[in-house]
């Protein structure tokens, strides 16, 4: 199991190549690229269009952890929920990276980034944003302003981007989403839903160093790995478990 299995609910990591130019609609292409697919990856078998137009396909989700891959008007998509180990993610995503090209027409030329993403889930009943402020702001400059008598956190989702070299072409980004509404605070009823935390390496495409989407993929996952080990786990992952833990 991967080490985030005990700090969340669900654990996922995807891919995003976007595009410039729109992707293929044709049948022929789109049954040949996920038939493809099916062979290397023979459980996939769940193939869904969207009302938005998106097609997916998707293992069955029974068992917790699935791979699932979906193409839209600008963007191929490519994941994992709950992976067994990262390496299961590469090889998935990996084999898309390499096929997709022949299968739907993509190109180099035509990329306009690619994105890398860890996402996070945890399961809550309660208000979400405060939570979030309990678990990242104590002890903190901000923790004096969230103490105001009478007051109440409504809206609480932190958001950093920073670049990684010298082009500002390699970026990363955390984000936290949560799904509070002043509806469900006023009434103090509150749904279980997801607190998010999102942490995404992303590389435009036109200057990079890298010839192929696969290589570029490889440096993207491990610079995601490196930085939510010695940075998102212990000071965002781990506080957020401990809070929600002792609600």
């Amino acid at each position: 199991m991967t080490p985030f299995g005990s700090i969340c609910d669900d654990f996922n990591v995807y891919a995003n190549l976007t595009t410039k130019l729109d992707m293929p609609t044709r049948r022929e292409p789109i049954l040949h690229f996920f038939e493809s697919l099916q062979r290397t990856f023979p459980k996939m078998i769940d193939l869904d269009r969207r009302e938005n137009g998106d097609i997916s396909l998707e293992e069955e989700h029974s068992n917790g952890d699935y791979r699932w891959v979906t193409i839209e008007s600008r963007r191929l998509c490519v994941g994992y929920v709950n992976p067994p180990v990262l390496e299961d993610v590469d090889a998935l995503t990996e084999h898309v990276l390499e096929i997709a090209p022949y299968h739907l027409d993509l190109s180099p030329l035509d990329a306009e980034m690619l994105d890398v993403v860890f996402s996070f889930d945890f399961m809550y009943a309660g208000n979400h944003d405060e939570v979030v402020a309990e678990a990242l702001a104590t002890g903190t400059p901000l923790e004096n302003l969230l103490q105001i008598p009478n007051g109440r956190v409504i809206n609480f989702e932190p958001s950093v981007a920073m670049a990684l070299d010298d082009s500002l072409r390699l970026q990363c980004r955390l984000g936290i989403e949560t799904r509070t509404n002043t509806y469900q605070i006023r009434t103090g009823q509150f749904p279980e839903a997801a607190i998010s935390v999102y942490f995404t390496v992303r590389q435009y495409w036109g200057k990079q160093p890298f010839h192929t989407f696969v290589e570029s993929y490889r440096n993207q996952r491990r610079i995601a790995q490196e930085l939510v080990d010695s940075h998102v786990l212990p000071n965002v992952l781990r506080p957020l478990s401990q809070v929600i833990s002792a609600k």
